[in-house]
């Protein structure tokens, strides 16, 4: 197997989890898919993140505190993960926890500290992943679409584009595809929205199988008025912070009612991306956690002009999907290739990202 054995990590917006997974790879393309698996964080580190993002930016005494919670939850769960699969990566790539993201102001905050982690696991670890991409101009985000890219000759076909793999996690984001041309950008809210209502109702963390959403009556007129924000119809590249859009526009609905609604927002935002895009894709792939969602997957498959599918239907693990890209994109930086694009991030140029923590040995430590 050509390349090296990079294990990812990622915990996405809504902090439900520490998603880890093994590939080889040497960056271009994937000789092996390895290992994947989800690690929850301690309750109090989910909650300190989740109040951390909560604050939009402020309150930022908090975050080298909340930095050591998540390095030392995710020391844990690589640790236990290595053990439990017999791996001995030659390198990891740690995301960090995003709490805020705001690209207007040039800035992207994922808390963590790569070097203790490096320090802990006596491994490479490959950080600040976003951090290069922003200084050449771009929005940080979306990292994940040149890992698509290579997802869509391996495992899809060529015969499927123009397609888009669509995201739905905290946000939703798309890459769209078609030959060489690869465009990127975050459309609007995912699942965010809907799970802080339900969760605000003490009905659950999310809508599970869409059975509360399913219930419910859309209110149309608050619905067109939500679809008025502007960032709906800005062309990409462009990228948003999970607390960009707010869901007080239902405010005083039932629980279910509030529930439809919002559910209905992701999908139209996610059909009136479909416009921004040179020509409308044959062929939609979807990702992240929205895929579970029978009900949002019935939405999209009728405002959608493609075929609407789930990853797992092409073998994708859409789970451990981000993981591996990061992975991906460490192997992209040990060989000197680009990880982002003007057209995915809006940067002056192709840029590879990620820094190199190397382990120090105790004695340098001390």
């Amino acid at each position: 197997m050509t390349g090296w054995s990079i294990v990812g990590t990622i915990s996405g917006t809504s902090a439900d989890g520490i998603d880890i997974a093994e590939i080889k790879t040497d960056g271009a393309t994937v000789s092996h898919f390895g290992p994947s698996e989800t690690t929850d964080y301690r309750a109090d580190t989910r909650a300190r993140v989740l109040e951390a993002a909560g604050h939009k930016g402020g309150n930022r005494g908090s975050w080298p505190e909340i930095a050591r919670l998540v390095t030392s939850d995710h020391t844990s769960a690589i640790r236990a993960f290595m053990r439990r699969h017999n791996l001995t990566p030659d390198a990891v790539v740690f995301h960090g926890q995003t709490v805020w993201h705001d690209p207007k102001a040039g800035e992207t905050v994922q808390l963590g500290n790569p070097q203790a982690l490096a320090d802990e696991l006596a491994l490479p670890v490959i950080g600040d992943v976003r951090l290069a991409d922003m200084e050449a101009g771009g929005e940080g985000a979306p990292l994940v679409p040149v890992y698509h890219q290579a997802l869509a000759k391996t495992l899809v076909g060529a015969d499927r584009e123009p397609l888009c793999f669509l995201n739905i996690g905290g946000v939703s984001n798309l890459t769209f595809i078609d030959g060489d041309h690869l465009l990127a950008f975050d459309i609007g809210p995912g699942n965010a929205l809907l799970d802080d209502w339900v969760r605000s109702h003490g009905a659950g963390d999310y809508d599970a199988g869409g059975e509360i959403s399913a219930r419910g009556q859309v209110d149309e007129a608050k619905l067109a008025e939500a679809l008025t924000h502007s960032f709906l119809s800005e062309p990409g590249p462009k990228s948003l912070d999970r607390y960009s859009f707010s869901g007080e526009f239902v405010r005083g609905m039932s629980l279910e009612d509030g529930a439809a609604t919002l559910l209905r927002f992701t999908a139209d935002a996610i059909a009136k991306a479909e416009a921004l895009l040179p020509v409308a894709p044959r062929f939609w792939l979807v990702c992240g956690g929205g895929r579970r969602n029978p009900v949002l997957m019935r939405a999209l498959a009728d405002r959608l002009s493609g075929d609407v599918v789930s990853a797992d239907d092409y073998k994708i693990d859409g789970d451990a999907l981000e993981a591996q890209a990061m992975a991906f994109l460490g192997a992209r930086l040990k060989a000197g290739l680009p990880t982002t694009f003007p057209e995915t991030t809006g940067a002056a140029r192709p840029v590879t990202g990620g820094n190199m923590y190397l382990p120090r040995a105790r004695k340098e430590i001390a």
